[in-house]
């Protein structure tokens, strides 16, 4: 029997390796206003908060002006780059296929970008009617009103749910949430020799391939007898 009822997945620099493209992207469409910024300013403050937070801390930080038409380019410049480069990361959809308990997805993105994203890997079907995001909350990540709410529409008990986050906002929110979390380094923005976590983002574990997933916690693969 497994330790967990219920596995809530991140869905960006987790399921999809979208967080390089992204951070680039913004990057890219800021130095267009005369904002630099680098890659690491973006891991630092951004990855994992979503786009309204992000703004907001672009305007409040750096006193820019954005013009009203920037949210629609930077989205239509970064559905293009997703069209063009976007991929699933490796091993996830068996993983997923083969899941023995409950699982969702909690992402700060927006539902268009998310649902947008999933199809443009084939991820759609796995996650239908169990896709859970920032809008449907008061609060993002960090605070833990996502994942509690992804957990009680699940119907799981927040110390019995497994979290695997790949930012450090998100194993906040995680943490917050009273909930076990396990950090994936394996995305193209991070990996083994990411350094090690502040105290008050401190994953249980670290996970560097879905091809580990069901080695370390094998009660969660679904019994083929049953299947």
């Amino acid at each position: 029997m497994s330790e967990f009822d219920l596995v809530i997945f991140d869905c960006d620099g987790v399921l999809i390796d979208s967080e390089i493209i992204s951070a680039r992207m913004l990057v890219a469409e800021l130095a267009r206003l005369g904002l630099q910024i680098d890659l690491s300013y973006v891991e630092r403050h951004f990855l994992g908060r979503s786009y309204p937070v992000v703004m907001d801390t672009i305007r409040r930080e750096f006193g820019l002006d954005l013009p009203d038409a920037f949210e629609a380019q930077y989205r239509e410049a970064l559905l293009a780059a997703f069209r063009r480069d976007l991929r699933v990361v490796p091993h996830v959809p068996e993983v997923l296929a083969a899941m023995g308990v409950p699982f969702c997805v909690a992402t700060s993105s927006s539902p268009r970008r998310a649902e947008m994203s999933l199809a443009l890997v084939g991820l759609s079907g796995r996650v239908a009617g169990r896709l859970f995001t920032s809008t449907m909350v008061a609060r993002g990540k960090p605070a833990p009103d996502l994942f509690l709410h992804a957990a009680a529409r699940m119907g799981a008990a927040p110390a019995r749910t497994l979290v695997i986050e790949d930012t450090l906002t998100g194993i906040r929110a995680g943490l917050a949430a009273g909930m076990t979390v396990w950090r994936f380094v394996g995305g193209s923005h991070l990996g083994p020799d990411t350094p090690l976590e502040p105290e008050d983002a401190r994953p249980h574990r670290r996970l560097v391939a879905f091809s580990q997933f069901f080695q370390i916690a094998p009660t969660l693969k679904q019994d083929p007898q049953t299947a």
